[in-house]
């Protein structure tokens, strides 16, 4: 049979060829114990010296393997193939000179096989097998004999012998099987978790979409509002209150066609990734006094919670609406001034919007923005779901949480910008 190696890199095959690697100096080190211990301890003749050669050449493999294994990012699936046929040698090598399949050792043929059926493709698996059959067939024909004189001291070292390896092998197959599974598993876990994120991406890259249309069909209707806003200002005979009322008004249409103009803006030409760095107490106060001018009813207070001077933060348009959508939501939950508070350590830095309203929904923390909510009359139920996304998108994490002393409380992490 003609066999090809593959060279197909793969992460997974280099944690199967650590573990490969480790269980093979514990058999190593059984057999070693076996020929040096065993002659002398059960008066069996056996050739010492070519066994304990075998085992050094093995031993001289190993050491060369894992000294391959502790620098390398990836192995192939021809890599673990050789690897398994060295063993299927080196164990038929020791079997021939210890006695043939007569030798309870010979059960030692059954872990390579387990190890390729976990790890391998199946003809991959198919050729470990035929190879194993045929070494352990050619072992019954062709061996050196052991010279047993009494046959029934021979049975009971032939039974003890075979429970011996019988627990080794288990004990091998089993912690093979077991360290597998549990990286299948999460594997699996990841892969539904990728899963998730994928369509949460989605989802906010079709709002994404959506939001740039609406931008640039809401410039219209908000230029008349505007120009209806200032002949209304230049009316004659209106009262102190209207007058404030319509400021207001001219000034909150201002504030919607910055919005508008930042959208198109971010979504045309201006590219997310060379946003500018800003040191981040002078940009955090910044989106704040933008949110103000959209809501000047809010109050809050900025405390920076760390000593020396801010880290530098990317200006990333996303992170900026994600703070939004956190203060807006506590503006929501309560008219109590709310405490925005930033600090940093040598790796991270933290935003903590806090308010001193009821709290998060048992369910808003038990999805945390994993998903939306239906829509309700402060809003459309996306906003949390779209800082997630958005912060996640940084390399960050939201956490939400509800304090002891009551409210609730946003935190945003962000791994600290590299200078």
């Amino acid at each position: 049979m003609a066999i090809t190696l593959s060279t197909t890199a793969n992460s997974d095959h280099l944690a199967n060829l650590r573990r490969l690697v480790l269980g093979r100096w514990a058999v190593l080190a059984v057999l070693a114990q076996l020929i040096l211990v065993g002659p002398g301890l059960l008066d069996i003749p056996v050739p010492q010296t070519p066994l304990l050669g075998i085992v050094a050449i093995a031993g001289l493999f190993n050491g060369l393997a894992q000294w391959r294994t502790a620098s390398a990012r990836t192995a192939t699936t021809g890599e673990i193939f050789s690897h398994l046929l060295f063993d299927v040698g080196i164990l038929s090598a020791v079997v021939f000179l210890s006695g043939g399949a007569a030798n309870p050792l010979v059960s030692l043929l059954l872990p390579p096989v387990a190890v390729a059926a976990l790890t391998l493709p199946g003809r991959w698996v198919a050729t470990i097998t035929t190879i194993t059959i045929a070494a352990y067939s050619l072992l019954m024909v062709y061996y050196i004999p052991l010279p047993m004189a009494d046959a029934t001291r021979a049975t009971r070292l032939h039974l003890g012998g075979m429970w011996l390896i019988f627990v080794v092998s288990t004990v091998m197959i089993g912690w093979v099987i077991v360290r597998t599974t549990r990286i299948i598993r999460q594997r699996d876990a990841e892969l539904a978790t990728a899963r998730e994120q994928g369509l949460r991406d989605e989802r906010v890259m079709a709002m994404g979409t959506l939001a740039a249309g609406a931008a640039h069909e809401l410039g219209t209707p908000l230029g008349t509002m505007a120009l209806l806003a200032g002949e209304l200002a230049n009316e004659a005979g209106l009262s102190p209150a209207a007058q404030e009322d319509i400021a207001l008004l001219r000034q909150q249409i201002g504030v919607c066609k910055q919005i508008i103009t930042g959208l198109s803006r971010r979504a045309g030409a201006e590219r997310l990734e060379n946003s500018p760095l800003q040191a981040a107490d002078q940009w955090l106060a910044e989106v704040r006094q933008h949110w103000h001018a959209a809501r000047p009813q809010a109050s809050s207070r900025l405390i920076v919670t760390s000593d020396g001077t801010a880290p530098d933060i990317v200006a990333d348009p996303r992170l900026e609406q994600a703070v939004l959508n956190l203060l807006n939501n506590a503006a929501n939950a309560t008219a109590s001034p709310l405490d925005i508070r930033l600090g940093w350590s040598t790796e991270i830095l933290s935003i903590d919007i806090r308010d001193h309203g009821p709290g998060f929904p048992p369910e808003v923390l038990e999805l945390g923005g994993q998903a939306s909510f239906p829509a309700h009359e402060r809003g459309s139920g996306v906003g949390l779901m779209l800082t997630r996304s958005a912060v996640e998108q940084l390399g960050g994490s939201l956490t939400l949480a509800n304090p002891d002393d009551g409210g609730a409380l946003a935190r945003i992490e962000l791994p600290r910008t590299k200078t």
